[in-house]
């Protein structure tokens, strides 16, 4: 083959190898949720999403990829090089074995060198210094590559997650995104003690780490006694009742049970405060007390209510407020001065 066509090929394939592995790094580093912003107005974007939903089977299409041109370098450049270098080992005056050899060993460097570090170690750079972008600009040609080889790529693919399953491994399709709450909490005490971390900041991202693992029952500290009346109680009673303990939501009381809650704002258009408070008072919303936190809060906030009785065995130990919940996730919030916020244990019978 003329010269200029093999540099011309050489170029080509280290050019293809660059791309897939910048595909492989990029989508691996780049954040889902910057991408996810960038997909609503551009169609490259959206190409990148759908790419990292079949993760596995775009690392299959990059390596199949690489591999191509890896074998595509040692069948065309390598014996061009090799044949190129004879001429001017022969005018050293080597021997012919001793000038194969050589042109042998240096065709494989000049090659390897190509591949190594322009083909693989520049583009991997690059896609991780820039992720998003790389992720982005690759992601329809790669996608068109991943169309035409497809059933091979399934293929591959299946293969590789069969060996898996063998020792006991667990495919994914989906790089894994952000970081464990204990590791983001090794990340916040670190930042505070080397002083990168306001203290006020640290207690409240530290708050709402241990949302994962609190649970209801933990939130109810004794010494605390509920605002609570009888069934029978009448609407002056539970105004009465409010004004003293600035308690807004007055629980309602049937033995060792509380049915209802009454807030003290739906009795204020009452037209006669000897009415029963019972005809503005709603179910109680009950919860058992291993109920984790953050399933409460988002119950809570889907039922719209804010004050849970927690139970245990199906008796009340305790009534915990939305406010309550939101003093342990924000410490230095003003709700922890509200007064009546705290967490209130009920007597047992």
């Amino acid at each position: 083959m003329n010269g200029w066509v093999i540099t011309l090929v050489t170029i080509g394939i280290v050019a293809l190898s660059a791309f897939f592995v910048a595909v492989e790094f990029s989508l691996i580093s780049a954040k889902r949720h910057r991408i996810e912003d960038a997909a609503t107005t551009s169609r490259s974007a959206r190409a990148a999403l759908r790419s990292s939903a079949e993760l596995t089977l775009l690392l299959a299409g990059s390596q199949l990829g690489i591999t191509v041109c890896t074998l595509a370098l040692g069948a065309i450049t390598k014996p061009a090089l090799h044949d190129a270098l004879m001429p001017l080992l022969d005018t050293l005056g080597l021997s012919a074995t001793v000038a194969d050899v050589t042109a042998f060993v240096l065709a494989l460097v000049i090659a390897t060198f190509l591949h190594l570090v322009v083909g693989e170690m520049m583009p991997k750079s690059w896609a991780i210094a820039h992720p998003e972008k790389s992720a982005t600009m690759l992601a329809i040609p790669m996608r068109g590559f991943m169309w035409v080889t497809r059933p091979i790529l399934r293929a591959l693919n299946a293969s590789a997650n069969w060996l898996l399953q063998r020792f006991g491994v667990e495919p994914v399709d989906e790089v894994a995104t952000g970081r464990d709450p204990d590791t983001l909490r090794q990340l916040v005490e670190h930042s505070a003690n080397v002083g990168a971390l306001d203290a006020g900041y640290r207690m409240q991202i530290e708050g709402a780490l241990q949302l994962r693992k609190l649970r209801l029952a933990q939130l109810v500290r004794a010494g605390r006694v509920p605002s609570a009346l009888p069934l029978e109680a009448n609407v002056r009673q539970v105004q009465d009742l409010a004004r003293r303990s600035g308690h807004l939501r007055v629980l309602l009381r049937d033995g060792d049970k509380y049915p209802k809650v009454v807030h003290v704002r739906d009795t204020l258009a009452a037209p006669d405060t000897s009415e029963p408070a019972i005809e503005y008072a709603r179910d109680t919303f009950e919860l058992p007390g291993d109920t984790l936190v953050h399933e409460a809060l988002a119950t809570m906030r889907e039922t719209q209510n804010h004050l849970v009785v927690v139970t245990e065995k199906g008796e009340p130990i305790g009534v915990v407020t939305l406010a309550d919940i939101l003093t342990r996730l924000l410490p230095t919030a003003t709700a922890s001065s509200t007064p009546g916020t705290g967490p209130i244990t009920l007597p047992r019978a």
